[in-house]
C-alpha cells in the first residue's frame, strides 16, 4: 500500500477531517518531506480581492511546507455551504475529476506526499453520477478515515470502512476525533471500532479547539510513513 497520496475522508461533515489532515500535514513536514495539499471540491466560501476562499483549504495551505497556488490546491470552490453537486449545479458547472486528478499529479511532481481532504463523507456526491468515492479512486490514493466519536459512530464507521473496499481503493488506517460533546463509554465504543475496522487507530485526538492551529499527530504520522 502507498500513503504517498492520502485521501482523507470521514464518518460526516463535520467530524474534524480538516483538523487532522492539518495536523498530519504538520507532522509529516517535521519529518522532512515535502508536503503537498489539495482540497479538490469546497462548498462554503467568502469572497475576497482574489476570488472565493475556502476555511479549510486555506488552512492546508498553511500546514503545508509545498507553496502552491490557490486554484491548484482547490479548483473547484463554491460560496454557498451546501452539497457540492448542488452547489455546482447551481453555478453550471460540471466537476471534472480529470481536471482534478491532473492537478494532483501536477502537486505530486513537486512534493513526497500529498495530502487530500474530502468533502463530507466517502459517497458524498459531486455529479448527477460521481461521487468522492469515485475522485479517491482516480486519484489512486489510499484512505484515511476520521471517525467522529457521537453516537451512531459504530454504524458510520464500518459502513464507510465496508464502502472504502468496495470501491477498490487501500485503507490506509483510521484516527478517532473526540467532538465537543463526550460520547459515553467511550472506551467500548474504540474497542468495538478496533475490532470492527481491522486495526487500532492511528490516533485518538481530544476535542481542544485552542490547539487546532498547531496540532500535530507525529506518531500517526510515522506509521503512515512506514510503508513503502
Amino acid at each position: 500500500m502507498s500513503t504517498r497520496g492520502l485521501f482523507v475522508t470521514g464518518t460526516d461533515t463535520g467530524v474534524g477531517k480538516t483538523v487532522i489532515a492539518c495536523a498530519l500535514v504538520r507532522s509529516l513536514a517535521a519529518r522532512g518531506e515535502r508536503v503537498g495539499v489539495m482540497k479538490p471540491i469546497a462548498s462554503g466560501a467568502v469572497r475576497t480581492r482574489e476570488g472565493l476562499r475556502n476555511e479549510d483549504a486555506l488552512a492546508l495551505m498553511e500546514a503545508a511546507n509545498v507553496a502552491l497556488p490557490y486554484a491548484r490546491v482547490n479548483p473547484y470552490c463554491f460560496e454557498p455551504p451546501i452539497s457540492p453537486h448542488i452547489a455546482a449545479k447551481e453555478a453550471m458547472i460540471d466537476i471534472d475529476i480529470g481536471m482534478i486528478r491532473a492537478e494532483y499529479a501536477a502537486i505530486q511532481a513537486i512534493s513526497d506526499r500529498v495530502i487530500v481532504e474530502g468533502a463530507g463523507g466517502w459517497f458524498a456526491p459531486i455529479g448527477e453520477r460521481d461521487s468522492m468515492a469515485d475522485l479517491a479512486r482516480a486519484l489512486e490514493a489510499a484512505a484515511l478515515l476520521v471517525v467522529g466519536l457521537r453516537l451512531g459512530c459504530l454504524n458510520h464507521a464500518e459502513l464507510t470502512y465496508r464502502a472504502i473496499g468496495s470501491s477498490g481503493v487501500a485503507f490506509a488506517g483510521w484516527i478517532a476525533n473526540a467532538l465537543s460533546e463526550p460520547l459515553e463509554r467511550e472506551a467500548e465504543n474504540l474497542a468495538t471500532l478496533e475490532r470492527r475496522l481491522g486495526a487500532a487507530p492511528l490516533a485518538v485526538v481530544r476535542h481542544a479547539p485552542a490547539l487546532a492551529r498547531t496540532l500535530r499527530l507525529d506518531a500517526a504520522a510515522a506509521r503512515l510513513a512506514a510503508h513503502p
